[in-house]
């Protein structure tokens, strides 16, 4: 039975353990998460230069949407500050930053009604994250920038958690997928990038049965395995859903093997040499 959580363990084994075992944690906004949100918003202010970003889409043309989109996806992917500020998050909740290694944070934007978009079908495709070659260890740390409702978050589909979802996740070699384009590890620098890159996803009709979900304060924070079966929930609220994540790895439980059960995971690449890890 799918569990979620809100305080964080004393002991980091203790949670790592818990999230290897399929618990979700949500838990209150810390220091650093605030922090993490408030730069983030200040920057999305700066680059969009509208009236009110969380309806930036109704007073900008789809292209320059997309172009200053892009620009702050690359901004933070690739600023120093806020590896250092994740690092210190990181360390708030009890997790030892010499012993973590991420993959940086990357901006998510989820506009209303865009699974209406074809050119943004894969962001709703039912996934684990592990098919993009990542460990069985993978934690992955969601933060939002705004109060969001649980029609606002996203699916979790709790029966699968250590089942097979019927997937073409060998379809996903990490070195072939960023060798002509990089810019996919930051997120979509290309309109067509949707259409185009390459995306595992579930078989066609496969139907996962019920899904849970959650709501999440601004700046609050969710830690949940990245072997979960879950989907970005279609919205039309009329406002942008701005997000932050990261993906996390504990390099010791990696080594060791240590992690969720592999239910289906055929993805293939070494990712982690690509991840950041403290200096």
């Amino acid at each position: 039975m799918l569990r979620f959580k809100k305080d964080i363990p004393a002991e980091n084994a203790t949670l790592r353990h818990d999230i290897y075992g399929g618990d979700v944690y949500v838990t209150p906004p810390c220091t650093g998460s605030r922090k993490l949100v408030s730069y983030a918003k200040d920057m999305i202010r700066d680059i969009l230069n509208v009236t009110d970003i969380r309806r930036a889409h109704l007073e900008l043309d789809e292209e320059s949407f997309f172009t200053r989109i892009g620009k702050l996806r690359r901004t933070l992917y690739l600023a120093e500050d806020y590896h250092k500020l994740l690092f210190a998050t990181l360390a708030e909740n009890g997790f030892d930053p010499e012993r973590m290694a991420f993959d940086p944070l990357r901006l998510r934007v989820i506009c209303p009604d865009g699974h209406l978009n074809k050119k943004a079908a894969p962001v709703y495709f039912p996934h684990r994250d592990t098919w993009y070659a990542h460990p069985q260890c993978l934690i992955v740390y969601w933060t939002p920038l705004d109060d969001l409702e649980e029609e606002e978050t996203f699916a979790i589909y709790p029966d699968y958690f250590d089942r097979e979802v019927p997937n073409d996740s060998e379809v996903f070699h990490y070195d072939d997928w960023i060798k002509d384009g990089p810019d996919l590890k930051i997120g979509w620098q290309k309109q067509d990038s949707g259409m185009t890159a390459t995306y595992p996803r579930s078989a066609e009709g496969f139907a996962p049965g019920r899904d849970v979900g959650f709501s999440c304060p601004a700046a609050g924070q969710v830690f949940i395995s990245g072997a979960h079966y879950h989907a970005t929930r279609p919205q039309n609220t009329g406002k942008i859903r701005f997000s932050l994540d990261a993906r996390l790895v504990h390099l010791g439980d990696a080594a060791a093997g240590i992690g969720a059960p592999n239910a289906d995971n055929r993805s293939t690449g070494d990712i982690l040499k690509d991840y950041i890890k403290a200096a």
